[in-house]
């Protein structure tokens, strides 16, 4: 099997030869090469220009045996194109153009041909496949609609209060109103990367948990759902819900394939007790900023919990700027160096 091939075996819970392994926000400021890029070109430019998102994308491939890429872009390309424009601030964090903090600005919002002023991502994704052929996996993603309308309500990173569960119920006609559009547009985002050429796609409700846990299904995974629904039936879809796992049953309902897992979760016991849906994750990713040997060691370790088929082996969250590059390498050669006990 090559890369693609396993890869796409996990996700279906398919026996194959060795676990796949790949890593969230895999190019990161931990590679030099990106940041001898970034002091060139700032971070928005390189995500809207197809040459410089592929090659942020192939970076880690030279370097590391991954299974799978995926496309270097951001969540928030999607709030952009429906008019709602991002910048990231000297001081570091998001800052959108404004707040959505009246029922015009939301009506405003234009969730049509997302896919027309998204053009530069479906260039990229065409560069990175070209070059990868089909013995790669090429991953696509967008935000889950409640991740982005928390950066949209509060007109930044959110409060611990958002901004966007107080729109959800004082005025829960103008919610749904964001929301519907928010999930067309999510959808329409991820089936042009998957025309473009995506083998799969992960969709990241990282704010996941700022949502009120009686209010989960209703509030987010209601519109994931609609997401999902609207894909090609044969494509992966890989939901990572942070700081959600508690909520599995709910999870489940939304038809993702793959449940991709936070660090704090216990990944053999969750697969235990889910044996019908296939999981991702969850290595802790300061772990990557310690010692090599550590490295291997706790990843023989985590190897040797798991059982069964449809396991992609990744991080609990991305890959942090003060990951060492001697410690992804030393994950990576351990995973593809490990036959698989299924």
């Amino acid at each position: 099997m090559n890369s693609r091939e396993r890869f796409l075996a996990a996700c279906a819970r398919t026996p194959a030869d060795r676990r796949p392994v790949w890593l969230m926000r895999q190019a990161g400021r931990y590679l030099p090469e990106y940041r001898a890029l970034k002091q060139k070109h700032n971070f928005v430019e390189m995500v809207r220009t197809p040459t410089l998102a592929a090659e942020v994308t192939l970076q880690p491939l030279r370097r590391f045996a991954l299974d799978a890429a995926i496309v270097f872009s951001d969540i928030l390309i999607v709030p952009e194109a429906m008019g709602q424009p991002y910048r990231f601030r000297e001081e570091g964090g998001i800052a959108m153009e404004y707040a959505l903090d009246q029922p015009e600005k939301i009506e405003q919002l234009n969730s049509k041909n997302i896919a027309e002023r998204l053009d530069y991502l479906t260039r990229a994704l065409q560069i990175v496949r070209r070059e990868i052929g089909r013995e790669t996996a090429l991953l696509g993603f967008a935000g889950a609609p409640w991740t982005l309308a928390a950066y949209m309500a509060e007109g930044g990173g959110p409060a611990k209060e958002p901004a966007v569960a107080r729109l959800a119920r004082e005025q829960p006609g103008q919610f749904a109103k964001l929301m519907q559009k928010l999930a067309e547009a999510v959808a329409e985002c991820l089936q042009m990367q998957i025309k473009a050429g995506a083998d799969a796609v992960q969709i990241f409700d990282s704010w996941g948990a700022l949502c009120p846990g009686e209010f989960y299904a209703e509030w987010s995974l209601r519109w994931i759902r609609e997401v999902i629904a609207a894909l090609p039936a044969k494509t992966p879809v890989i939901l990572f819900a942070k700081g959600m796992a508690q909520h599995v049953a709910a999870l489940k309902t939304t038809e993702a394939q793959v449940l991709s897992l936070d660090a704090t979760v216990d990944v053999a016991a969750f697969r235990r007790a889910n044996p019908e849906v296939a999981t991702q994750g969850n290595l802790e990713p300061t772990l990557l900023e310690g010692e090599p040997e550590k490295v291997r060691e706790e990843a023989r370790r985590f190897l040797k919990t798991l059982t069964g088929p449809g396991h992609i082996v990744n991080l609990g969250h991305g890959v942090t700027p003060q990951a060492k590059v001697e410690c992804v390498a030393a994950l990576v050669e351990t995973v593809t160096a490990t036959p698989s006990s299924e």
